[in-house]
């Protein structure tokens, strides 16, 4: 187990996942909060059978995984339903993040978790990093990654705390304003200091 477990959080394309490249590259071990998200609906597991009952077969594709654009698009405009899922996803994605935390094996390792602040996970880590760049720059960058609806990537950033609240939890802010070269150099400083600290 890692001595140091930093939770980097952020807004929907404030660039946890190029953050999470970064720090991987230096030797660092990534648990990621959205790839055990998908784990835990893969095919065939008990999670994918309920959210099928809950909102049809045809939420599933033909090669038996969860259609994700189409649950996104239910949740985000349904609060009954994303409390729901929320219900039933997060108990298990909480216990699979502690087991992975748990079996890192580098110097301090990253718990990459989107809604760390909005679901109060500060049990979880030792320090909280918020990667961060303008609202305006996530929406263009999640509009672009995801090839998804204005109107959903805006609900999206509404369900999360404002940047402003989220900022106000860091013990640590790496700047993502500018391109992938800087935030390399952020990076570069955030892992010294986190050597440093353990």
């Amino acid at each position: 187990m890692a001595n140091l477990v930093i939770g980097l959080t952020g807004g929907i394309g404030s660039g946890k996942s190029a953050a999470c490249r970064f720090f991987a590259d230096k030797g660092i071990d990534i648990v990621d909060a959205d790839i055990i998200a998908r784990q835990v609906v893969a095919p065939g597991s008990q999670a994918l059978k309920q959210i099928s009952q809950r909102f049809s077969a045809s939420i599933i594709t033909s090669t038996g995984e969860l259609d994700r654009q189409q649950l996104r698009n239910i949740v985000f405009k349904d609060v009954k339903q994303k409390e729901w899922l929320n219900q039933l996803l997060h108990p298990l994605i909480r216990q699979e993040m502690s087991s992975a935390v748990n079996a890192c094996q580098s110097t301090y390792c990253i718990l990459a978790i989107p809604l760390l602040i909005e679901n109060e996970l500060f049990d979880l880590v030792n320090r909280v990093a918020v990667i961060d760049c303008e609202v305006e720059q996530q929406k263009q960058r999640a509009l672009l990654r995801d090839n998804s609806d204005a109107t959903v990537i805006q609900a999206i950033i509404d369900s999360q705390v404002s940047r402003e609240v989220r900022l106000k939890h860091a013990n640590d802010i790496i700047d993502n304003s500018k391109d992938l070269d800087y935030l390399a150099q952020q990076i570069s400083k955030m892992h010294e200091f986190y050597l440093s600290l353990v």
